[in-house]
């Protein structure tokens, strides 16, 4: 018997029965779509739907219709493939479980939701297990990263939101970094974090909240508190560097008396240089003039002076 010719509305009502049970709805009877149905379905329309689907109160009903009707398998096969992951394994929770958790945990924002679904792809093919049956997932966030620049090659769903595709990938590559923090970080060290991440910070932070889905809750609660303390310490810090500069005020003319460096673009490059430095951790802010001038002094070369 020949195959079934390809039909979008197929495709379209596979999709529709999992919005509808992402949005709260009844899904009603599993419509089941042929790979070759999803492939005749305009990407655009693709990426409208998956979008509902994540951005809905429940988005793990919608993920388990996609999972149900064919969808994932096709469309996502990195996703696919973490059902079932770890599931009954020692020291090891499903995977996929806990990536639905954690979309559905996370603030409803696209690039999070995004983010949340895809940030443990990388671990079906990174997994170790010791000796003594613990489990490891060395280097999982950047194999993830890459495979998500691999999906995008395979199927544009991001083509024509740029912005989008980045910070989705900045969180995959990114997402363990939050919970890496600890109490002992230097202020230097909170900076450059914050300076790293940049713009996708509050993201991350968020991603990082979501990512917390053990049922122990005293250790739910220790996680949400380290990155609450880390929030707060960005936020604190950035506070009081916007209300006293990292030079002393002065410095400039300093500068110029002890190195010969005359008011110009190669003196403020100089304090610019000395602010990075501060940033990166290599100077304490807001320290007598002989601090940087010292530092200068044993810098000649990087600094021109």
């Amino acid at each position: 018997m020949s195959e079934a010719p390809a039909s979008a509305d197929r495709a379209v009502r596979a999709i529709e029965r999992a919005v509808r049970a992402a949005e709260g709805g009844t899904a009603g009877e599993v419509v089941v779509a042929h790979p070759a149905d999803l492939g005749v379905l305009p990407v655009e329309g693709v990426r409208a739907g998956l979008d509902r689907v994540l951005m809905g109160e429940n988005p793990e009903a919608g993920l388990d219709a996609l999972l149900d009707g064919g969808v994932l398998s096709v469309l996502l096969p990195e996703v696919d493939a973490l059902v079932g992951f770890g599931d009954g394994e020692f020291r090891h929770k499903d995977v996929w479980k806990h990536t639905k958790q954690v979309v559905s945990q996370a603030v409803p924002r696209l690039e999070v939701r995004w983010g949340s679904l895809l940030h443990d792809i990388g671990k079906v093919r990174t997994r170790s297990i010791t000796p003594d049956g613990e489990v490891h997932f060395f280097g999982h966030a950047e194999v993830g990263a890459r495979m998500f620049d691999k999906m995008n090659r395979r199927i544009a769903l991001f083509a024509t939101e740029e912005a989008l595709r980045e910070e989705v990938r900045f969180l995959i590559l990114h997402h363990l970094r939050a919970a890496q923090y600890d109490a002992s970080w230097t202020d230097s060290a909170v900076r450059r974090f914050a300076k790293e991440l940049g713009e996708h910070l509050d993201d991350l932070l968020c991603l990082s909240r979501a990512d917390i889905t053990t049922k122990r809750p005293e250790k739910k609660r220790r996680g949400l508190r380290q990155i609450d303390e880390l929030a707060e310490r960005i936020r604190s810090i950035r506070e009081e560097d916007a209300k006293v500069p990292p030079l002393p005020k002065g410095l400039g003319t300093a500068v110029t008396a002890r190195f010969g460096v005359p008011p110009s673009p190669a003196l403020g490059a100089i304090l610019r240089g000395l602010t990075a430095a501060i940033e990166a951790g290599e100077l304490p802010a807001r320290q007598p003039f002989d601090v940087y001038l010292d530092f200068l002094a044993e810098h000649r070369d990087r600094f021109g002076v």
